[in-house]
């Protein structure tokens, strides 16, 4: 673990463990933990150096969202957002379009979100019908996007359309309409929204990349994020692991504590090596992607596949090590495991996961 991560490990102890019953049982948005990112430069993981952020690795960033999210997995996803949105710019975006928009996500000061997929457009991402024309100063946006994390709270989005040149991806400041906040079983301080985007007009400058490009730029980045998204998995397995743990020496049962018992034992010992496989999964990814090693995509896929089935199996271990006790909400575990189950299905679910796998292995 570097100095960065240290220092968040202590912050998300002190602030974002006692919060994170609150803030799931209340289902809001967590105001103050993004001015407690934007105080401690959190945020700044998201963007190199010379656009106000750290040191701009992809390592450095999966260290940090397991340290969060194993105390807080909407934390975590507040700090994964954001850099899912800041990807395409970050990748594919003008030096005029870094300059203005990383600066200000690598502070806080703006919140991003990616706007990809639609009610008829999920795993088959080309097939999205939002729709952007051009006008005589730039572009006019209109369909309708679902499942997007933190569309009522983001200040800028990266938009999807198709245009007569194909899938195009579009900077959007604003503009469009929140139509549902979703209820979900877990992840409920991470609001999930359905929004309209009628006429909202962006200038030529907005495209990010080329025109036609946008499926590129959507599967690009996911191959990133992919790798980061399994750091928030790892986060919520430890956690799990932790409390289950903790308890299995405290509870007693037949006269000695339950962690004596072999049948809890072996419960313990797979998810310490679930746990320990992933992170090294984990690091390998991220520690290739930054070197610019060739692979990425099967790598990247191969990691969000192993570690988001993995933190389903601890996360359900926890709550059986815990027994009753495990299945209540007075105990972290069953806000874990709720929160764990959405791992394996956004991000590209783990079925497309292993096609992406056997494609590239085959190809």
């Amino acid at each position: 673990m570097n100095e960065i991560a240290q220092g968040v490990r202590e912050l998300a102890e002190h602030h974002l463990k006692p919060r994170a019953a609150e803030i799931d049982a209340r289902g809001e948005f967590p105001h103050d933990v993004r001015e407690l990112f934007r105080a401690h430069d959190v945020f700044a993981t998201v963007a190199p150096p010379e656009y106000g952020g750290l040191d701009g690795s992809l390592h450095t960033l999966t260290l940090v969202c397991e340290q969060i999210a194993r105390c807080c997995a909407n934390s975590g996803m507040l700090l994964g957002n954001q850099y899912l949105g800041a990807g395409p710019v970050l990748l594919f975006g003008t030096d005029e379009q870094k300059a203005e928009i990383l600066p200000r996500l690598a502070s806080g000061e703006w919140l991003c979100s990616f706007a990809l997929t639609e009610p008829d457009a999920g795993s088959d991402a080309a097939a999205l019908r939002t729709r952007a024309t051009r006008t005589d100063g730039g572009w006019r946006l209109n369909g309708r996007k679902c499942f997007i994390t933190e569309a009522n709270v983001a200040d800028v989005m990266t938009v999807f359309a198709r245009t007569e040149e194909g899938i195009t991806a579009f900077l959007v400041e604003g503009g469009w309409q929140v139509d549902k906040v979703e209820k979900k079983l877990g992840l409920r301080g991470s609001p999930t929204c359905s929004i309209v985007l009628d006429d909202v007009e962006v200038s030529r400058d907005a495209v990010i990349g080329r025109p036609g490009d946008g499926l590129k730029i959507a599967l690009t980045s996911l191959n990133k994020g992919r790798i980061m998204t399994a750091s928030l998995a790892l986060g919520i397995a430890q956690g799990a692991l932790e409390a289950a743990v903790a308890y299995a020496r405290e509870r007693k049962q037949f006269g000695k504590p339950i962690a004596e018992h072999q049948a809890v034992a072996i419960l313990l010992a797979d998810m310490e090596t679930d746990a320990q496989a992933a992170r090294a999964l984990i690091g390998h990814a991220a520690r290739e992607y930054d070197a610019g090693a060739a692979g990425i995509v099967k790598l990247s896929a191969a990691t969000k596949l192993f570690a988001t089935d993995m933190v389903n199996r601890v996360t359900n271990h926890a709550v059986q090590v815990l027994g009753g006790y495990g299945y209540i909400e007075d105990f972290p575990v069953e806000r874990m495991l709720r929160d764990a189950r959405i791992f394996a299905i956004f991000e590209g679910t783990n079925q497309i996961q292993r096609i992406v796998i056997a494609r590239e292995l085959t190809r």
